[in-house]
């Protein structure tokens, strides 16, 4: 290696978002949140899907008007409802396995408006 060669190597970076890994003046994760928060109808919605998933069924939660924390927090709490794993993508709440009907039943005691859909 030449002496003139400055190699930089960072695996971290303060100015970047670690969300979305952009710069933190053009990161909008924030407001992307907090616009879909906005925009839900006030109906939770459980939902079952297998797609991508080598067959395997997960229950989904979408339309919660909660922040990120918030979110988790509650899947954590479904999740041992239901005795499963599951995950928080996007703001939608994903258990696997079929608990439709548990999770309604769980989110209308929570006081939120809980619908299942799909068939």
């Amino acid at each position: 290696m030449s002496s003139y060669s400055k190699r930089v190597y960072s695996t971290e970076s303060a100015n970047q978002c670690p969300k979305c890994g952009k710069a933190l003046k053009s990161c909008r994760c924030d407001e992307l949140v907090a616009g879909s928060a906005a925009k839900t109808d006030g109906n939770v919605r459980v939902s079952r899907e297998t797609k991508g998933r080598k067959g395997s069924g997960v229950s989904l939660i979408s339309g919660l008007a909660l922040n990120e924390k918030e979110l988790k927090s509650l899947a954590k709490q479904l999740k041992k409802l239901c005795g499963s794993g599951g995950a928080v993508k996007n703001g939608i709440i994903e258990i696997q396995g079929e608990h439709r009907d548990k999770l309604v039943a769980e989110l209308n005691r929570l006081g939120y408006k809980a619908l299942k859909s799909g068939g």
